[in-house]
């Protein structure tokens, strides 16, 4: 069985029990104790509550079990004692010293209260209903005992007893939107839409200019496929509130609202109508604007939906200028529609707003990484780092960027504090050592290059990359040749139809005198260049040299020398028509 939640207003102590008319629940009077039993029976019970109340739990039971001892009717020992075991979660204990403690003092409500709780938590309803029709002998007017029994109907269903106890509540308390609300679950239960609406009809009639109504209504027809009465609803409230010059936030609301019905109604048109009158609205909170425009970054792929995205966005940076949030969200929107130059300027702004938002400070700095803006990298990177030291996707980002202004030495720095950082993300602790390696290699210091690549590969051997840069590096120093070409072989397969990764495969080829696999690769490579690679015209050169192709070899040289090659090798090539290291 479901259980419900009853209203129980459970209260403190209660001593004035000793003032209470009190029997032995038949209704015979209690015996009388003598003077000195009733003043042992005092002394007891308050060392009791004093023990109580510095939680010397195990001293207060004991002493409660004292006062039962000498007065076995004192109900407010029993309630106190019901209380401990209820601390105790022991409601099964506690039950029948309430019992007892409401058949000894039947018209105290707090027995009552606390008996109810204990049926509560044991979901004994029909127990639970009597405590509750007790509790409303004794107080009549309090709307919570009501509630708390028609919770019972409710669970039992027996929905025309709930509502006649809520009906008995208005009589108390006039119409209330709790009332309302409980009423509505009811009907809509029973299928009842009609019967469900009456109510917030009728509360619209009596406060016409309260849009929580509006809302309340819509919602109700439109979760019950009844869109255009909604929408009704809603354009009946905006007409309303046009009093106030289409501001404030109940108008606001209304016309977000008025989105998601559309939407529902796949009306996106008019969705996104709506949805703009809103998001231009200031006193509608801005976490709820970011939550719309959360939902539609999975549907980006549709070409409208990322037009009315970035339009929302960009009013949202409008309507709220001093929110760094705001300006941040509009960025991320550029970027997911590509537009990365605009998106720059606009994670300046939410940066300059409050640059304690990482986010903001890494977007903007990848996309300078993107544009080669390595200056505009370092300069905004560093200023990033001086809020967040610690971060080590920001670190590598500045030291890449220092890597490719040759600035090796500081490009170390950062790429070590990266990897210093970082535990648990392999691929950037790959990356890190990576570039590392690429660095120590720019500054002639091989063995530390070899054991930054060794290391990068350790976390991710198959770094594409890194298997690359590490085999070619290897090649130019006529290094472990086999190790160098099954590396690069492993990036080329990782990796297929990348122009790079076939131009080290076939140089090392040529490096250990496989001309002639060399030159299917090579030309492979150039087959996939997309950018006149001056390096690769040569090695082709080179590699046709020693197929038997001189002639072919001096055309590809200055070919070289004409896409920029301008290394004294390559001079002497074509000036001897013959291969020179």
């Amino acid at each position: 069985m479901k259980k419900a939640a009853f209203i129980i207003l459970l209260g403190g102590l209660c001593t004035t029990a000793f003032a209470q008319k009190r029997s032995n629940g038949d209704g015979a009077p209690l015996r009388q104790l003598s003077a000195a039993d009733s003043t042992r029976v005092k002394e007891l019970f308050f060392s009791a509550i004093r023990q109580k109340t510095i939680d010397n739990t195990r001293l207060a039971t004991e002493l409660f079990g004292q006062v039962l001892a000498i007065d076995p009717n004192n109900d407010a020992s029993m309630y106190e004692l019901a209380n401990l075991e209820k601390a105790q979660n022991n409601y099964q204990a506690a039950a029948p010293l309430l019992e007892k403690a409401t058949a000894v003092s039947p018209d105290n409500e707090w027995y009552w209260l606390a008996l109810a709780d204990s049926y509560e938590k044991a979901n004994d309803l029909v127990k639970l209903h009597s405590a509750f029709d007790q509790l409303i002998r004794l107080n009549p007017d309090k709307p919570g005992y009501y509630f708390g029994k028609a919770s019972i109907y409710s669970v039992q269903r027996k929905y025309d007893e709930a509502i006649k106890l809520y009906d008995k509540v208005e009589s108390i308390t006039g119409p209330t939107d709790e009332l309302q609300s409980n009423r509505q679950k009811i009907y809509l239960i029973e299928g009842k839409v009609d019967k469900a609406s009456d109510g917030l009809e009728k509360m619209l009639e009596s406060n016409p200019g309260d849009a929580k109504y509006y809302l309340m209504l819509a919602e109700l027809y439109n979760s019950n496929g009844l869109n255009d009465k909604a929408i009704a609803v809603l354009n009946k409230g905006v007409a309303a509130l046009d009093k106030d010059k289409n501001t404030g936030l109940s108008y606001g609301l209304l016309h977000m609202a008025l989105a998601d019905v559309y939407k529902d109604k796949k009306d996106l048109v008019a969705s996104f109508n709506e949805r703009k009158i809103a998001f231009a609205n200031p006193d509608i909170d801005i976490e709820q604007k970011v939550r719309v425009i959360q939902d539609y970054v999975p549907q980006l792929a549709n070409p409208t939906l990322k037009t009315q995205v970035l339009d929302l966005s960009r009013i949202l940076a409008v309507t709220h200028p001093n929110s760094d949030k705001a300006f941040a969200i509009y960025g991320d929107m550029l970027v997911q529609t590509e537009q990365f130059r605009e998106a720059k300027p606009v994670y300046k702004k939410s940066i300059a707003l409050n640059p304690q938002s990482y986010q903001a400070h890494e977007q903007l700095v990848r996309i300078e990484m993107a544009e080669s803006d390595f200056a505009g990298a370092i300069k905004d990177g560093e200023n990033a780092l001086s809020y967040f030291p610690n971060q080590a996707w920001m670190n590598y980002l500045v030291g890449v960027a220092w890597q490719q202004s040759k600035n090796y030495n500081k490009a170390l720095g950062y790429l070590k504090n990266a990897a210093g950082l970082e535990t648990d993300d392999k691929d950037l602790l790959s990356q890190c050592y990576s570039a590392m390696g690429d660095c120590y290699h720019s500054i002639s210091d091989n063995k530390n290059s070899d054991d930054a690549y060794e290391k990068a590969l350790s976390y991710n051997p198959d770094n594409g990359f890194t298997l690359n840069n590490y085999a070619y590096y290897l090649s130019l120093r006529n290094d472990n040749l086999d190790k160098a070409a099954a590396m690069s072989k492993h990036s080329t397969e990782l990796q297929p139809n990348t122009a790079s990764f076939e131009d080290t495969y076939a140089w090392i080829l040529f490096r250990q005198k496989n001309y002639t696999e060399a030159k299917v690769w090579i030309e492979k490579s150039l087959a996939h260049d997309k950018e006149d690679s001056a390096v690769k015209t040569e090695h082709y050169g080179d590699i046709l040299f020693f197929t038997g192709d001189p002639n072919g070899a001096l055309q590809n040289w200055e070919k070289a020398k004409k896409q920029g090659g301008a290394s004294p090798a390559l001079e002497k090539k074509i000036n001897e028509k013959k291969y020179s290291e």
